[in-house]
């Protein structure tokens, strides 16, 4: 029987080019489907002249935390979680190294001089680390984000 199916496909007439297009767009989604896992994670991208230094602030599910610096060259990105996010909400904080300025925001965290990994948020100055206000990300819950910093 399974002969026969395939009989009968071979003698099917070939697709117009429009059935082409909507069959290989399909099949791109799918794939893509079965492929964004695999990239999945919280990543920054740098759309400035300079490079950057980052920090994030999470939960890691029992405390509230701090990590960084990833440099960021001009025009570059950085992984900072790899695999799908457990969260919706992430913090960072990122200063241009050569020039000055910083995106932060309205939420304290602990930062460290070098990179760092902080567990807390409260009394940074006390624990040697010092202060800095980071802003908010709201992922949408996405298992994928890509936040981009930019003039």
């Amino acid at each position: 029987m399974a002969l026969a199916l395939l009989t009968e496909r071979r003698r099917s007439p070939p697709l117009d080019p429009v059935s082409r297009y909507i069959l290989g767009a399909l099949a791109g989604a799918w794939i893509a489907g079965y492929a964004s896992p695999a990239s999945a994670g919280f990543s920054v991208c740098n759309r400035t002249e300079h490079p950057a230094s980052i920090a994030i602030g999470l939960f890691d599910g029992e405390e509230w935390g701090s990590e960084g610096w990833w440099r960021v060259e001009a025009g570059g990105c950085a992984e900072l979680i790899a695999g799908p996010l457990p969260a919706r909400y992430y913090y960072l904080y990122a200063v241009h190294e050569e020039v000055g300025g910083a995106w932060d925001g309205n939420r304290s965290f602990c930062v460290g001089t070098d990179m760092f990994r902080i567990r807390g948020r409260n009394e940074c100055l006390a624990r040697g680390f010092d202060r800095k206000r980071f802003f908010q990300v709201d992922t949408r819950d996405a298992a994928d984000w890509t936040e981009t910093l930019s003039d």
